[in-house]
C-alpha cells in the first residue's frame, strides 16, 4: 500500500491508526531484533497496519510458528488478507483489546513474543489497561513484548492533547523496561522492550 493510500486513511481514522506514515525498516527492525523469533511458536502482533513488520516476522519466523496479527482498521485488514497468502498467518479484524479471548478461542495459552504498534496514549484508559494486563497475562517468562510510541508522545485525553508517560505505565505491566530511540522513522519514535 502506498503513502498515498495510507495518509488519507490514517487522517480519517487518526485515533485508530494514531500514525502519518507506515512504520519504517528501521523501526521494524528495531521492534523485532529483541523477539525470540528463531524458537517461537506463537508470536502476536497488535496493529498490522500495513504489513510493514508482518512481513518482516513472516520472514523471520520457523516454519511451524504462528502468527496472529490483530488490525481494526477494516480497509488495512482486507489489504493484508489480499497480500498475505502465509498459512502460518492468522489475521483478525477484531480490537487487542480482545485479544485473552481470541487466544483462548484459538487454544493458545501462551505466547513467546508480541509486537505493539498501538497508539496506546490515544485510547480511554481501560482499554490500554486491558491490553497490557492480557498481553503480560499470556508472555511466557522468557517471552519479549515490543512496543513503539513516537517521540513526541503525545496522548489525546478529554478532548485535549498532553504528553504521555509510556514508560511509567509499561512498568505496571512488566518487570523490565528499556527504551531506545529511532530517528530514522517519521516521525522518530521510542522502542520500549519489555519482559515479565
Amino acid at each position: 500500500m502506498s503513502l498515498r493510500t495510507f495518509v488519507p486513511e490514517a487522517f480519517r481514522d487518526f485515533r485508530t491508526i494514531a500514525a502519518v506514515a507506515p512504520s519504517s525498516g528501521h523501526l521494524a527492525r528495531a521492534m523485532l531484533k529483541p523477539l525470540p523469533l528463531r524458537r517461537a511458536s506463537t508470536v502476536v502482533e497488535l496493529g498490522a497496519g500495513t504489513g510493514a513488520m508482518t512481513q518482516v516476522l513472516l520472514n523471520l519466523l520457523p516454519d511451524d510458528a504462528t502468527l496472529i496479527a490483530f488490525e481494526i482498521n477494516s480497509r488495512f485488514f482486507h489489504y493484508l488478507k489480499n497480500k498475505f497468502s502465509d498459512p502460518r498467518l492468522v489475521l483478525l479484524n477484531v480490537s487487542a483489546e480482545k485479544l485473552g479471548r481470541e487466544l483462548r478461542r484459538l487454544g493458545c495459552k501462551r505466547i513467546d513474543a508480541a509486537v505493539s504498534s498501538l497508539g496506546l496514549g490515544y485510547m480511554a484508559e481501560p482499554q490500554r489497561h486491558t491490553i497490557l494486563r492480557e498481553i503480560s497475562s499470556f508472555l511466557n517468562h522468557r517471552g519479549v513484548f515490543t512496543h513503539f510510541q513516537y517521540i513526541h508522545g503525545l496522548q489525546f485525553s478529554h478532548g485535549q492533547l498532553f504528553r504521555f508517560n509510556e514508560i511509567r505505565l509499561l512498568r505496571q505491566y512488566f518487570g523490565s523496561v528499556h527504551r531506545r530511540v529511532i530517528w530514522r522513522n517519521l516521525p522518530p519514535a521510542f522502542v520500549f522492550i519489555c519482559s515479565v
